[in-house]
């Protein structure tokens, strides 16, 4: 394999509740056909969706807390101890409740804190969903999703103004691409590390991107804009895990190209 295109991971995160603060991570094991190690593994139901544990389907997010819709979620801090499956969630810097996700009684003292704090917020009864190998992934395919730094400056320029990089929830940060080049890459074979991956879609940018993830408000209209601009409101790329292996801060990112023959 010859090797073009080379950029490199500057961010690394995991979102281990939908909805929910992510994960700093410095490295992490993919897995073929996998996310992220325990991304999205919960998520929260408002309302009865219809999930069934013994026969896990995918549901749309409108099912669960999210962003796009309750934009007082980013007030939140989540930390997610994966030996001990415990989250903890703190406002203003204070714990405010903290459960086994593994457990009824822990997936309880979340349910209750919900319910009694945000009542007039959601929609219906919380509860907090799992199954082991299920992902809550905004698509039916796990996949890892990347962030093109180069495209959120360019996104800066059109709304003139900062934009954090955690509005996109993505997985992997990367910097040295050009902005929009990974719009081309659907279909090519990404070099990641110690692992391949195959680019399967565009992401398609929905409100949640909106929200600031620091202050917790509404306060940008980047999907409009992004279709206003350009015709579309894309930005960053899904891909799925084809051949496992670590990735990490720093490392470089590359579109594989056939060997001549």
């Amino acid at each position: 394999m010859t090797q073009t295109s080379a950029a490199e991971i500057t961010g690394l995160y995991r979102y281990p509740v939908k909805g929910l603060t992510p994960e700093p991570l410095k490295n992490v094991g993919l897995s073929p056909g996998q996310t992220l190690p325990a991304d999205r593994r919960y998520a929260i139901e408002n309302g009865p969706s219809g999930f069934d544990p013994a026969a896990p389907a995918w549901l749309p997010k409108i099912c669960f807390l999210m962003l796009q819709r309750d934009e007082w979620l980013a007030a939140l801090q989540a930390h997610f101890d994966e030996a001990t499956n415990v989250l903890t969630l703190s406002e203003n810097g204070a714990v405010a409740v903290a459960g086994d996700l593994e457990t009824a009684e822990g997936r309880a003292a979340i349910e209750r804190f919900f319910a009694e704090h945000y009542a007039t917020r959601i929609k219906g009864a919380p509860k907090v969903l799992t199954c082991p190998g299920h992902s809550f992934s905004d698509v039916a395919k796990k996949v890892v999703s990347i962030i093109n730094l180069a495209s959120l400056t360019a996104i800066e320029d059109m709304v003139g103004f900062p934009v954090h990089p955690l509005r996109f929830r993505g997985n992997v940060y990367v910097r040295g691409w050009s902005a929009w080049h990974e719009a081309s890459l659907l279909g090519e074979t990404l070099k990641i590390g110690g692992a391949r991956l195959k680019v399967v879609k565009r992401i398609t940018r929905c409100a949640a991107v909106n929200v600031d993830p620091e202050l917790a408000v509404r306060d940008m209209e980047i999907p409009n804009t992004l279709m206003r601009r350009l015709g579309h409101n894309e930005c960053g790329i899904y891909a799925e895990v084809i051949e496992g292996g670590s990735i990490g801060i720093g490392d470089k990112v590359a579109v594989e190209a056939p060997a001549l023959l």
